[in-house]
Formats: structure tokens, C-alpha cells, sequence
């Protein structure tokens, strides 16, 4: 099962694309954008990332940071990111075999990839939102901006 809204997102440590280690711990105080994805250069996959990154802005300028996670290895995440001009993070969550996404609920046992889900992260490091879609679909970029949004408002109250 996903972690719900409120509970601790479970810490993780992954190589992005480039062989940096990225930890959740080490985003504290900014919102984390977590979207596992089944794989690299599929159809959907590259539609959503393509989708994440041509509005990459918007998520800054919410104070967000996008971490795109698969169980693609991270010399796959790298070609993929410079065949398609992704520049956020790619994580590989490639060994232990999809143990992240399975701590997150997010993982398909019987085929072996992750699944579409997104966690929206707040600073301090518990679970704002989850957003999923269908393995076939897309998931909606405005149930991102719409739970930054929140999260910001529940952050700054006017």
C-alpha cells in the first residue's frame, strides 16, 4: 500500500542518471515531486517526462523538485535523459530490484517495473499528496500544480 497523506515518505538513497546519490533527507524544507514511471523510452513514459520537463519552471517556481524514478539502470536514465532533454533527476531504482517504489507501494511484482504513482513530498518530509493513473495514462500535470498549490497555502495561510 502507498504511504498516505501525513505519514513519513519512506527515506530513500538513489544514483540519478549521472551517478550522484540522491536522498530525501537531504530535500527537507523544499517539496519533492516523487513520480515512478514503468520505464524509459516507452510510449507513455516519454510523453510524461517530455510533459514534466517542458513545464519544469512551473515547478520551480513553486519550490519543487522533480525526481522521476524508475527500475531503468542509470546508464539507461542517461541516454534517455539526453535523447529527450530531460534535466531533473532520474533515479534508478535499479538493485535492489525495485526495492523503493515497493516501499512505496508503487511497484508491479509480477511484471517488475514501478507503477504510476507520484508522491507529492513536503519539506519536512512527509506525504502531501498521491496522485496515480492507469498503467496506460498519463497522469494529470494540473493534480500537480493543484497539490503544490495546496501545499503552499496549507505552508503560507493568507
Amino acid at each position: 500500500m502507498p504511504p498516505s497523506p501525513g505519514r513519513a515518505a519512506p527515506e530513500f538513497c538513489l544514483p540519478n542518471q549521472y551517478g550522484e546519490e540522491r536522498r530525501l533527507a537531504d530535500l527537507r524544507g523544499r517539496a519533492v515531486v516523487l513520480v515512478f514511471y514503468p520505464f524509459a523510452f516507452s510510449a507513455v513514459c516519454t510523453r510524461e517526462l517530455e510533459e514534466l520537463q517542458g513545464h519544469h519552471s512551473e515547478f520551480a517556481a513553486r519550490g519543487a523538485i522533480v525526481l522521476g524514478a524508475s527500475v531503468d539502470h542509470r546508464y539507461t536514465l542517461r541516454s534517455f535523459a539526453l535523447a529527450r532533454g530531460i534535466d531533473f533527476d532520474l533515479v534508478a531504482d535499479f538493485w535492489p530490484h525495485g526495492e523503493v517504489a515497493q516501499r512505496y507501494g508503487a511497484f508491479d511484482g509480477e511484471s517488475g517495473h514501478a507503477t504510476r504513482y507520484s508522491f507529492v513530498i513536503d519539506g519536512a518530509g512527509r506525504v502531501a499528496d498521491v496522485i496515480h493513473s492507469p498503467h496506460s495514462q498519463a497522469r494529470s500535470l494540473r493534480a500537480y500544480f493543484d497539490s503544490l498549490d495546496a501545499l503552499q497555502s496549507r505552508a503560507h495561510p493568507s
